[in-house]
């Protein structure tokens, strides 16, 4: 195990000389590069809570304190844990692992198993120097490393953008007997670089994994097709999709989201209409991330007609529910900026109508700018009366209101608006 770690330390220093890799993956050489992540905040699980308030040199002996707890609880899910962990404090998600590691290797717990689920987390935090640890400490208990492990450390090089190492390992794997690369180890690389939205270097991993014997799956093509969309090469992205759909894998609505915002991000209307009927016809999911796609295009061009036989198509399809929200108020946030109150009226009842509310307070205000700048203030009260029952006005909301009132001069409703803020408790 020393010796293999020896050879990827000393691979990672002469990879771009000839190798083992397959040749249509010599073409693109590795540039190593960072990638971003974002982590949830959440705080809801006590142990995080502990442990954030925890000083960092108290933080092991805060775990063997209560260990059955954390070690067997069936509610732990050590992802979040750590991935939350590390949002607020590198170092104290490092120090948890270390401290799990420790724990596994001190119960003799510690296989193939466990080891790739540790290596795992590492990747997931970036840090790669932990996850060598964990596959060093393998060599201490004459454990053989395995393809699985190995696809866990080369996962976790390439989430942190550590290409050079990845591909060490990968050609570690290639001379080996006992871990060759199989599918998966493929599949890493097609994502890693997919992440890193390097477009030539993830469609070579998958060219050589096709070339190596391997199928293509539903995965690779998520990636291929999200990788192209966010690189702008629109047309590869369209290629692949084609050649997916000819192959007979069933996309998932993952893959139909980026297709549609690859449509979306070159302003092709007729083909985002088409491409939307399309999937109203098949009988395809459509939720609020691809609406709101497809709002942003259509207000950026003015479209509004576009948006109103969109909501007519998806309503005659028997679409509703939420993810009409960010049709509706890019409707009424139109409407609202060339001041047709009429239309804003008409839209928020009919949005009301289907049980939808507004949920964004910069949507209220666009509609009280708009009775503002008409002067209509009669109609204001009766839209604040119409929508008070389902949406708590916010500060911001109060603050516009206070604004124009005391602008218009309209102190008996500025003082009205007074009592309703101190009510309201801000």
């Amino acid at each position: 195990m020393r010796l293999v770690l020896r050879r990827v330390s000393s691979l990672a220093s002469f990879a771009k000389r000839d190798s083992k890799i397959p040749q249509t993956i010599q073409l693109f050489l590795p540039i190593p590069c960072k990638s971003q992540h974002s982590f949830s905040t959440s705080s809801s699980n006590p142990l995080l809570t502990t442990l954030l308030q925890t000083p960092t040199s108290k933080l092991k002996a805060t775990l063997d304190s209560d260990q059955s707890f954390h070690l067997k609880s069936s509610q732990l899910s050590w992802d979040d844990l750590i991935i939350n962990l590390r949002s607020f404090s590198p170092e104290k998600a490092h120090l948890v692992l270390e401290w799990r590691l420790g724990r596994k290797l001190n119960d003799n717990e510690i296989d193939h198993d466990e080891c790739s689920s540790l290596i795992s987390l590492c990747g997931k935090i970036q840090n790669v120097p932990l996850a060598m640890h964990v596959f060093a400490s393998m060599e201490a208990r004459g454990i053989n490393p395995t393809t699985s492990v190995f696809n866990s450390l080369l996962h976790a090089c390439l989430l942190s953008g550590n290409v050079i190492t990845a591909l060490s390992l990968f050609e570690i794997m290639e001379n080996s007997e006992s871990y060759k690369p199989n599918s998966n180890t493929y599949d890493n690389f097609v994502a890693g670089f997919s992440n890193l939205r390097d477009v030539n270097k993830m469609q070579a991993w998958f060219v050589g994994k096709r070339a190596a014997g391997f199928s293509a799956n539903l995965h690779n093509y998520e990636c291929l097709v999200s990788g192209c969309v966010k690189a702008r090469y629109f047309d590869t992205a369209d290629r692949l999709y084609e050649e997916m759909m000819s192959s007979g894998i069933m996309p998932s609505l993952h893959i139909m989201e980026w297709v549609l915002e690859g449509l979306c991000k070159r302003g092709s209307c007729d083909r985002v209409k088409e491409f939307l009927k399309f999937l109203l016809e098949c009988e395809f999911e459509i939720n609020g991330n691809m609406i709101e796609n497809v709002v942003r295009l259509y207000s950026e061009l003015g479209k509004v007609d576009e948006m109103e036989i969109l909501l007519e198509m998806l309503m005659e399809f028997n679409k509703g529910g939420e993810a009409l929200l960010p049709l509706h108020c890019g409707i009424i946030r139109f409407y609202a900026m060339l001041d047709r109150l009429d239309d804003v009226e008409f839209s928020v009842g009919r949005m009301m109508s289907q049980g939808i509310v507004f949920k964004s307070p910069s949507d209220v205000e666009k509609v009280i700018s708009s009775y503002f700048r008409q002067g209509a203030y009669d109609r204001l009260d009766l839209f604040l009366e119409h929508i008070k029952s389902y949406h708590k006005l916010t500060r911001s909301n109060y603050d516009l209101l206070v604004a124009g009132y005391r602008r218009a001069g309209l102190m008996e409703k500025l003082d009205l608006v007074m009592e309703d803020m101190k009510l309201a408790g801000l």
